[in-house]
């Protein structure tokens, strides 16, 4: 038995670390082994304490996200904002010179403006490409 015993030490020696021969031996006491089971019992049940906690986080943090998508479908937009939509809708991508080009802005400006208010609403998304922004739906 004892050199079954070293046997085991030998093949997991780094997991087992300073533990020595007499150490080991100690595993055979019954009394000992209840500890080690309980203490793993407390460990599991502290483990899954802490998982139901980050459940119920995951939960709320999906509800709240849940409700502010709900909140911008339901927006109503101005019917500029809605056209505006509805171009981007139509094209599938546009830039802020679409924009000016077809609805006649003076400037860049008000139309990068009325396309970055959208994306703050959720409706669209947008991704830069060299110098330009585009803009698409989400």
């Amino acid at each position: 038995m004892k050199k079954r015993t070293n046997d085991i030490y030998k093949h997991f020696g780094d997991i087992f670390g300073d533990l020595h021969s007499e150490d080991i031996e100690k595993f055979k006491d019954p009394v000992v082994l209840g500890i080690l089971i309980s203490r793993l019992i407390d460990e599991r049940e502290n483990t899954h304490r802490i998982l139901k906690t980050l459940v119920e986080r995951l939960d709320r943090i999906e509800r709240k996200l849940s409700e502010t998508e709900t909140k911008n479908k339901e927006q109503i937009l101005s019917e500029i904002d809605e056209d505006l939509y509805n171009f981007v809708k139509v094209m599938g991508k546009v830039c802020a010179a679409d924009v000016k080009k077809h609805f006649r802005y003076k400037g860049k400006n008000a139309a990068s403006a009325r396309l970055n208010k959208l994306v703050n609403m959720n409706l669209l998304n947008k991704k830069q490409a060299g110098k330009k922004v585009f803009f698409y739906l989400r």
